[in-house]
């Protein structure tokens, strides 16, 4: 699974509208993003997940520095590049995908998506509460709706006994995890190197999970073929690709309308676990996947328009 990578300011070129090729981007990355769930839910069934996503980070890593050094890139970082890397690579890849890892041995792939979708809206919700970023009326409903959105699908799986209390807190932490960074840190890719930057991101998360895996997990593994071609695929494709992807959408149309394509999550998220895994979908979750799609999309149309 790879994280919902933060809206990153961007550059001052990124003046571009919304063309062909940025919808391709941007439909692009929301798949490769939705479909890390379903992988990674495949990974923690035959492997310990904390152990899994260490090795999946260093492979992940020395992939991306070693491209980066092809392209003659270099870590010679800012000192705000240097803080920004570490920060991204505890929060996103330590914290929320080491805390999503081990939930998703207990609560299914789209559930887990959902969860992980409203990270746009804690972060607009957080911005406006705490730093008193303005947001139009719109912003303001599509909040309303998305939180509404969770509560429909919250209330209706728990009160149905469909959900594990602890992995769902667990899935809930991870994601404020990755809203403090995206609050926090402003920008990690200001002086160029971005490749090198996803590949230490990931040496950042191998080292904390890595210790982590040690203390608290043995070496159990279930050998077969799934869990090679989920292990495979969720490195390469949602780890390594989709963040560039995304690097390369935001560099071509901005954050804040690049950031317009998470609420395409919840729909590929829930649909791609029913399509793989078999999970059942209730009318519940249809609902409150199509209202939390409709909060993110008026928060952000809403901070599009307010930024201009």
């Amino acid at each position: 699974m790879s994280a919902p990578v933060p809206p990153l300011p961007s550059p001052p070129a990124a003046a571009r509208g919304l063309d062909l090729v940025a919808l391709g981007l941007g439909l692009a990355f929301a798949l490769m993003w939705s479909s890390a769930f379903t992988s990674a839910r495949m990974i923690v069934a035959d492997a310990p997940p904390l152990t899994a996503l260490a090795v999946r980070f260093v492979l992940a890593g020395a992939i991306g520095v070693g491209l980066a050094r092809a392209l003659g890139q270099r870590a010679r970082l800012s000192t705000s590049q240097w803080k920004a890397t570490a920060i991204f690579g505890l929060c996103q890849n330590g914290l929320y995908l080491g805390l999503y890892f081990v939930a998703m041995q207990t609560i299914e792939a789209g559930l887990a998506s959902i969860v992980a979708s409203t990270m746009p809206l804690v972060v607009a919700a957080a911005g406006w509460a705490l730093r008193g970023e303005r947001l139009r009326p719109l912003g303001l409903a599509g909040l309303a709706a998305g939180f509404c959105g969770v509560v429909l699908i919250m209330g209706a799986r728990i009160g149905g006994g469909g959900v594990d209390p602890f992995g769902l807190t667990l899935a809930v932490i991870g994601v404020l995890a990755l809203a403090w960074a995206t609050l926090t840190v402003h920008s990690a890719t200001a002086g160029g190197n971005l490749l090198m930057i996803v590949g230490l991101q990931m040496f950042v998360g191998a080292a904390v999970l890595g210790v982590a895996a040690l203390i608290l997990e043995s070496w159990e593994v279930t050998w077969s073929a799934r869990l090679v071609w989920a292990f495979v695929y969720t490195t390469l494709v949602p780890g390594l690709v989709a963040t560039w992807v995304w690097f390369l959408l935001v560099g071509r149309i901005g954050a804040v309308r690049a950031a317009t394509f998470h609420f395409l999550n919840p729909f590929f998220g829930v649909a791609i676990a029913a399509a793989l895994l078999g999970e059942a979908l209730g009318w519940a979750d249809i609902a409150g996947v199509a209202v939390i799609a409709a909060g993110i999309l008026a928060v952000q149309l809403s901070r599009q328009a307010s930024r201009g």
